[in-house]
C-alpha cells in the first residue's frame, strides 16, 4: 500500500483517568468510504485486526506532545492517544491531520468571503472562527503556533479585511475578536502583511486603515469596540515588540521598527489624526464660536466625539514616548500640538486633561527642538488660560497644570523658564498657594545673574557679541535635523515632500462616516449626557499655522496687552473676560474625578471670580 505504516501503541483513557493499553500496531491515513473522509487506521501487528478507525475531523482538537504522542477526544469522556516508536512517523501523521484541517478551513474561507454567502451563514462562519481561535488558547504552544500559521497561510487577514468593513455589527465584533487573537499571537506577522499589502493596494483599503476607521466610526455610545481596537493599534505600533533582524525580502539589514514606522507615518497616521484635525481646524473653531456646537455634526463638545478624541490623544501620547523622530517630524510639520491644545477649551475635563498630558509628555523629553517649537508658537498660552479660567478651584486640572510647570522648574529647563517668566509672569505672580511660579522667577533671576557674571568676566571686545548664536543658525540646525537620517536606529525622517497625506483628504470621508452613523447615534441619544443650552467651545486665542515656523500672527496680542498694567485693578480685563466666556457655563465641566465644586451649579455661581485670561 502507498500509505506509510508506523509502529504505535493505542491508548484509551478509562473512568479512573488512567491510560489503558489497547495494543500495538501500525498506523496509516487513508480514505474510508463508510466514514466519508480521511481516517486514521491502526491494525494490530500480531494478527492484522483493526485496533482503531477514527475519522480525521476538523472540529476535533488534536494535540501533539513530546514529539512522539498525538492525543485527542473522540467524544465526551472518550480520549485516545497514539504513542509512536519513531518521531518521523509521528510527524508524518501529524502533517496529514493538519492537511485535513487546511482543506476544511480553505472551504470555510471561500464561503466567508464569497459575496453570494447570505448574512446568516457568514455570521455563523465568523463566529465559528472566533470560537476556534478561543479554543486554540488551550492548546500546547507548538500546536497553537501551527494553528495560527495555518490560518495566516490560508488568508485569514485578507478575509478579516473584508468582513470588518461589513454593516453587520455582530460580524464586525467577531472579526475584531479574531484580529485580536492574531495580533496577540504575532504582531510582526500582522505588520508584515500590511506592509506587503501597501505595495499592491490603495491606502483606503489597507487592513490597518480599516481597523482605524472602525475605531473612529464605532457607533457604541461607550466606544467599547473603539477601545479594543485602540489597544490592538497600540500593540502594532509598539517598538518594544518589533524585531531587529535582517530583512531577507529586501536583501538589506533594516530593523522592523524603522521599516514599519516609516510605513505607518506615510500611509496611516493621516487616517488616525483625521478626526482630531477635523475638529480643531480654523474653520471649525470659528464656526463653533459663532453658532454653537449643537448645530455641527462633528463636534468635540459631543460626549462620544470627546471620548474618541481622548482615545486618539492617548495613542499620540504613546507615539511621543516611543517613536521619537517620526512623531517629532509629524508634530512639527502639522503644527499638531497647537491643534491639540485647542481641546483645552473643551467642557469635558477628561479631554482637556488628555490634551495637557500630550504636551506634558513632549516637555518631559527635554528636547530643545520641541522647546523652540513651543516657544515660537506661544503654546503655553492656552495652558495658562485654562489655569486662570479654573480660578481658585483645587481639582485635577489645576494639579496637572501646576505639575507641568513644577517639572520645568525642578528640571531647570532654561529656555522654557525664560519664556514663561518673560511672557506670563505678571499673570501668574498672584498664584501663591504653590511656590512653583515664584520658583521659576528665582531660577530666571539666578540664570540672569550667572550670564551677567560671565559677561563681565569677558574682555570688552568680546562682550558685545555675548557668544549668542544667531537665530538663523538655530533654524539651520532644525533644517539639518529634518533632512538627516537617524544613524543609531536607522530611522529615516519623513521629508516635507514625503510627509503624510493632507488632512483634507481624509476628513471628507470622515464626515461622511459620521453622517452615516448619526442616525445610529440618535437611537442612543437619551443615554448620552445632555448638552448645556449655551454649550460651546471658547476659542480666545488665534494663531496662524505660520507661527510653528517662527512667525507670530499679527492678531496675537503682546504680553503687555495680555496683562493689566502694574497698579491697575484689572477690572477692564476681567469684564472683557466675562463677556468673552459668558456663553459657556463652567458648571458643565465633566471631570475624571468628582469634586463638590464641579458638580454643584449653584456653588459654581458663587465661586470666586476668575483671573483675567491672556489675550482677553
Amino acid at each position: 500500500m502507498s500509505d506509510t505504516r508506523r509502529r504505535v501503541k493505542v491508548y484509551t483513557l478509562n473512568e479512573d483517568r488512567q491510560w489503558d493499553d489497547r495494543g500495538t500496531g501500525h498506523v496509516s491515513s487513508t480514505y474510508v468510504e463508510r466514514l466519508k473522509g480521511m481516517s486514521l487506521l491502526v491494525r494490530a501487528e500480531s494478527d492484522g485486526s483493526l485496533l482503531l478507525e477514527s475519522k480525521i475531523n476538523a472540529n476535533t482538537a488534536y494535540q501533539k506532545q513530546q514529539d512522539t504522542l498525538i492525543v485527542w477526544s473522540e467524544a465526551e469522556n472518550y480520549d485516545l492517544a497514539l504513542s509512536f516508536q519513531e518521531k518521523a512517523g509521528c510527524d508524518e501523521i501529524w502533517e496529514k491531520i493538519c492537511q485535513e484541517d487546511e482543506k476544511f478551513l480553505s472551504e470555510v474561507f471561500a464561503q466567508l468571503t464569497d459575496e453570494a454567502t447570505d448574512d446568516d451563514k457568514r455570521r455563523e462562519l465568523v463566529n465559528f472562527f472566533k470560537e476556534f481561535c478561543a479554543f486554540s488558547q488551550t492548546l500546547q504552544p507548538q500546536s497553537r503556533d501551527a494553528f495560527f500559521k495555518t490560518l495566516a497561510n490560508l488568508g485569514i487577514l485578507p478575509a478579516l479585511e473584508i468582513v470588518m468593513g461589513m454593516d453587520d455589527l455582530q460580524v464586525r465584533c467577531a472579526a475584531t475578536d479574531i484580529f485580536s487573537y492574531l495580533v496577540e499571537f504575532s504582531p510582526s506577522m500582522v505588520r508584515d502583511f500590511v506592509m506587503q499589502e501597501a505595495q499592491q493596494s490603495d491606502d483606503d483599503i489597507l487592513l490597518i486603515n480599516v481597523v482605524i476607521e472602525q475605531m473612529i466610526c464605532d457607533a457604541d455610545p461607550e466606544l467599547g469596540g473603539a477601545v479594543q481596537l485602540m489597544g490592538l493599534l497600540r500593540t502594532l505600533i509598539d517598538p518594544e515588540n518589533m524585531l531587529a533582524t535582517a530583512n531577507v525580502r529586501k536583501c538589506k539589514w533594516k530593523t522592523e521598527k524603522s521599516e514599519f514606522l516609516n510605513f505607518f507615518y506615510n500611509h496611516s497616521m493621516h487616517v488616525l489624526t483625521a478626526p482630531l484635525l477635523a475638529n480643531t481646524s480654523e474653520d471649525k473653531v470659528e464656526k463653533d464660536a459663532v453658532i454653537g456646537s449643537d448645530s455641527s455634526t462633528i463636534c468635540p463638545d459631543n460626549f462620544q466625539t470627546a471620548q474618541l478624541l481622548a482615545l486618539i490623544l492617548e495613542l499620540l501620547t504613546f507615539c511621543v514616548e516611543h517613536h521619537t523622530y517620526h512623531i517629532k517630524n509629524y508634530i512639527m510639520n502639522k503644527d499638531l500640538l497647537r491643534r491639540v491644545l485647542i481641546l483645552m477649551n473643551s467642557k469635558h475635563t477628561f479631554l482637556a486633561l488628555c490634551a495637557l498630558r500630550f504636551m506634558r509628555r513632549i516637555i518631559g523629553l527635554k528636547d530643545e527642538f520641541y522647546n523652540r517649537y513651543i516657544i515660537k508658537g506661544n503654546l503655553f498660552e492656552p495652558v495658562i488660560n485654562a489655569l486662570l479660567d479654573n480660578g481658585t478651584r483645587y481639582n485635577l486640572l489645576n494639579s496637572a497644570i501646576i505639575e507641568l510647570f513644577e517639572f520645568i522648574r525642578v528640571e531647570d529647563i532654561k529656555s522654557l523658564t525664560v519664556h514663561i517668566v518673560d511672557n506670563f509672569y505678571k499673570s501668574l505672580e498672584t498664584i501663591e498657594y504653590v511656590q512653583t511660579f515664584k520658583g521659576l522667577q528665582t531660577k530666571y533671576e539666578q540664570e540672569k545673574d550667572r550670564q551677567n557674571q560671565k559677561l563681565n568676566s569677558l574682555p570688552s571686545i568680546l562682550r558685545s557679541n555675548r557668544f549668542r548664536r544667531d537665530a538663523r543658525a538655530l533654524e539651520d540646525d532644525e533644517d539639518m535635523w529634518f533632512n538627516e537620517d537617524e544613524d543609531e536606529e536607522g530611522e529615516a525622517v519623513v521629508s516635507p515632500v514625503e510627509k503624510s497625506k493632507s488632512e483634507d483628504e481624509f476628513p471628507e470621508s470622515y464626515e461622511k462616516f459620521m453622517e452615516t452613523k448619526k442616525a445610529k447615534e440618535s437611537e442612543d441619544k437619551e443615554n448620552l449626557p445632555k448638552r448645556t443650552t449655551g454649550g460651546g467651545f471658547k476659542f480666545t486665542f488665534s494663531h496662524s499655522g505660520s507661527t510653528a515656523n517662527g512667525a507670530n500672527n499679527s492678531h496675537n496680542k503682546s504680553v503687555a496687552a495680555q496683562t493689566p498694567p502694574a497698579g491697575s485693578n484689572g477690572s477692564a480685563s476681567k469684564n472683557a473676560n466675562l463677556n468673552a466666556t459668558s456663553t459657556t457655563p463652567k458648571g458643565s465641566l465633566v471631570g475624571l474625578v468628582d469634586y463638590p465644586d464641579d458638580d454643584d451649579d449653584e456653588e459654581e455661581d458663587t465661586s470666586p471670580r476668575k483671573r483675567p485670561r491672556l489675550g482677553s
